[in-house]
């Protein structure tokens, strides 16, 4: 594993650097994980801290994070910004495990994810599209499983319920993580009506396979839309789509209700402050404002942690 040196990246592009500064990346994949990263918890902090952002915050598919932060920050004294984290609700925490969920809030977490890599959806989605496959663990796994978040009555099982209360009760964040169309919208809907306020809804057109008008509904369930750096910097592993794809989604839904993240960490991909430079370089010349891009990074982001 690399970790980066503070000071390792040097911006080439002087319209980008005002434009981190506050920022905040809601999604980051550093190591430890079973997939091969490319970065570690104090890299990825030295290097946002570095380029402004007053926050991150990191993910894992396979386990809560929050115990590695607060390891790694008593470890050398103290981390340069905020880390945060929290869990992913896949079969290697046991699900939709009220239990799980509790536990890492209650050290410090501040998102929940529903099922990612073991969402039905995402198992279908990378088993149908062979260019889409995740990298293999750098350990032995058992198979992973669908987790299921609804009855067969389309009703939300009462362990979804209880992890919903959860998250309203710590006023954390909740991610509808890989799940399908039809999920996130159940789910979203319990959500609104019990009263949660930080929803998001991650890549919704990558492994979700969702267009602007379902996003434009899950808007009006009170989510934001995150779009992932790491689909539209053509240097990834992940890359799938030109800026226009993101602007798309940013006229269906409005730019108060897009943030943006790295979803970058990946062993062969860029590091996020990059990929930042490249991607936010690329909506300038696609005319969107820089206020409107100081939105996508710091304002709404920043909302969504602790606003």
């Amino acid at each position: 594993m690399t970790i980066l040196a503070a000071d390792e990246h040097v911006f080439t592009d002087g319209r980008i650097p005002e434009l981190l500064v506050g920022a905040v990346d809601l999604h980051v994949h550093p190591a430890p994980s079973p997939f091969p990263r490319n970065i570690g918890i104090r890299g990825v902090a030295d290097q946002a801290h570095a380029a402004g952002f007053r926050a991150i915050l990191v993910k894992s598919h396979h386990h809560s994070m929050v115990t590695d932060i607060a390891a790694v920050d008593d470890a050398i004294g103290g981390l340069p910004i905020p880390v945060y984290s929290g869990v992913a609700l896949n079969n290697y925490v046991g699900g939709i495990n009220p239990y799980a969920v509790e536990l890492s809030l209650q050290m410090g977490g501040r998102m929940v994810w529903m099922p990612t890599v073991s969402s039905e959806q995402h198992i279908c989605v990378h088993e149908r599209e062979e260019h889409l496959k995740f990298p293999s663990t750098s350990i032995k796994l058992r198979k992973t499983t669908p987790i299921p978040v609804l009855d067969e009555a389309g009703n939300l099982l009462p362990e979804t319920v209880e992890v919903l209360q959860l998250v309203k009760d710590a006023d954390a964040i909740l991610s509808t993580g890989h799940m399908s169309p039809p999920e996130i919208t159940a789910v979203l809907r319990a959500a609104n009506k019990m009263g949660l306020r930080r929803l998001v809804v991650n890549h919704p057109n990558f492994v979700i396979e969702a267009n602007p008008a379902q996003a434009r509904e899950w808007v009006d369930l009170g989510a934001v839309v995150e779009h992932g750096l790491v689909q539209y910097d053509d240097r990834t592993t992940f890359f799938q789509w030109q800026v226009d794809t993101m602007l798309s989604f940013i006229d269906a839904v409005g730019v108060d209700n897009t943030i943006i993240g790295s979803d970058l960490g990946q062993k062969n991909n860029p590091f996020p402050v990059d990929s930042y430079e490249r991607v936010l370089g690329q909506l300038l010349d696609a005319g969107v404002s820089r206020a409107d891009i100081r939105k996508l990074v710091a304002v709404n982001t920043g909302r969504v942690l602790d606003g």
